[in-house]
């Protein structure tokens, strides 16, 4: 068991260590760690400034990493990334327990900027972006790295999406 919570029933004591554990930190205006999207299936408060997440396997979501110093700021990331199941290979992200298969890593707050307004243009389409084909979120990493600008997730994109993982294709 984690920190001080409370025990969790013995059938799912079993399944907390198929989950990807993300920590989350938050001391204003030095380090702030947060989740922009994502459904975690649990949580639990280590101290009134630092919480863990847990996702289940395959659970897309959106981690925010901010910090600064007293020179200013020293590190601004998002990266998007979706829970491994336990044994499969994934990258090592820091705060994220065993890590995950990144779909997309933006760097610099004017990255990261553009990134939450791609996610909130998104979210007024009507769509969770925890839904949003994993797919777009490595087209748009790629677009990015490349210099270039990534197409749109429109609703008959995500339509599509939607379609071709019902059917299997």
């Amino acid at each position: 068991m984690i920190g001080s919570a409370a025990p969790l029933a013995s059938g799912a004591a079993t399944a907390i260590a198929d989950l990807t554990a993300v920590e989350l930190v938050w001391i204003e205006k030095q380090t702030e760690h947060w989740i922009r999207f994502g459904r975690e299936v649990r949580e639990q408060i280590l101290d009134r400034r630092r919480r863990i997440l847990f996702f289940a396997p395959g659970t897309i979501f959106a981690l925010v990493r901010w910090a600064a110093n007293e020179h200013g700021t020293v590190l601004s990331r998002l990266d998007i990334l979706r829970a491994v199941r336990p044994g499969d290979p994934c990258q090592s992200v820091p705060t994220v327990t065993p890590g995950g298969d990144i779909l997309l890593r933006v760097d610099g707050w004017p990255k990261v900027a553009r990134m939450l307004e791609r996610i909130d243009a998104i979210e007024a389409d009507g769509i969770d972006p925890a839904e949003v084909s994993p797919d777009h979120w490595r087209h748009v990493h790629n677009r990015l790295t490349a210099g270039e600008t990534p197409r749109r997730y429109s609703p008959d994109r995500h339509r599509a999406f939607l379609l071709a993982r019902r059917t299997g294709a």
